[in-house]
């Protein structure tokens, strides 16, 4: 898995009724681009984190074109 800042990573829910959370990287701490991330959640909470395979990255489409 490759992230770099602005991209968003979905986390999907692992029960039943669990939502999935969406959090925005904002800084990577692995080489080239590579675990783990420092991200921000929607609620404002911040951690440092290396996705599963219940993550997926939404890559920052950048305004270039």
């Amino acid at each position: 898995m490759q992230a770099t800042v602005g991209d968003h990573l979905l986390v999907h829910g692992r029960i039943v009724g669990q939502h999935d959370r969406v959090a925005e990287v904002i800084e990577v701490l692995g080489q080239r681009g590579n675990p783990p991330y420092r991200v921000r959640f929607e609620d404002g909470h911040e951690t440092l984190m290396s996705p599963g395979p219940d993550c997926v990255v939404q890559h920052h489409e950048s305004s270039a074109g």
